[in-house]
């Protein structure tokens, strides 16, 4: 149990402050929701309707979503853009999908290798793109929530315009949800790539070795 608990330690650490984090948000959004309807004279809900109402869910999967788009966009633009010394990227020599012998794919393939690596063809080409197509369904999927949460959440405010869902979709409330959590995760992106480059965490897979030059963009220079 210790050896695994070692071994899995950053999903679980990460895995346990999501679900802290999560109801903390469920809490604390509860009672800003009934101090707003209180407020505006309208009934309040229990911690029950609020855990299945669409405000809940909105507020959190515009998050998520924003999250999954992020990564996908990360996985997939980094195959082809670099920025020179920063850990966040290959070096430019490597730009592209890389070779079969890079990517131990085909001749080069080990006995060890995932079983849909050592299989050829489309199942192999299905995944050497799946971690890039995962989060893209994910973010499609957490996007597509926050979508009907968020106009369900609308047409349930007495004080808001009804709308149908494709309406919804046009509307300002819905882009200012999506592109504010955006703009947020676009920025930590250019934020990671650009400062890996002349500051170092000693130990931490996502630093170079404190002493390697700045110009130097993975760990084996």
């Amino acid at each position: 149990m210790r050896r695994f608990l070692r071994e899995h330690s950053l999903t679980l650490v990460f895995g346990g402050l999501f679900l802290a984090a999560l109801v903390g948000q469920f809490f604390a959004g509860h009672a800003d929701y009934n101090e707003r309807q209180a407020a505006l004279g309208q009934p309040v809900l229990s911690l029950g309707s609020y855990l299945f109402s669409a405000d809940f869910l909105v507020d959190v999967v515009e998050n998520w979503q924003s999250e999954y788009l992020q990564f996908f966009l990360y996985v997939t633009a980094t195959v082809w853009l670099i920025q020179r010394g920063s850990t966040e990227s290959k070096p430019a020599k490597k730009a592209g999908r890389e070779t079969d012998q890079e990517q131990q794919v085909g001749a080069y393939v080990k006995p060890d290798s995932p079983k849909w690596a050592r299989a050829g063809g489309w199942r192999t080409a299905f995944y050497s793109r799946s971690l890039g197509l995962v989060m893209l369904v994910l973010f499609l999927f957490s996007w597509s929530l926050q979508w009907v949460a968020g106009w369900y959440a609308n047409n349930s405010d007495p004080l808001a315009e009804k709308m149908g869902l494709f309406d919804y979709f046009l509307s300002a409330d819905f882009w200012n949800r999506s592109l504010q959590n955006w703009q947020s995760e676009f920025l930590a992106i250019a934020s990671m790539a650009i400062l890996s480059v002349y500051l170092r965490e000693r130990g931490s897979p996502e630093s170079k070795p404190v002493g390697a030059p700045h110009s130097v963009s993975d760990r084996s220079g």
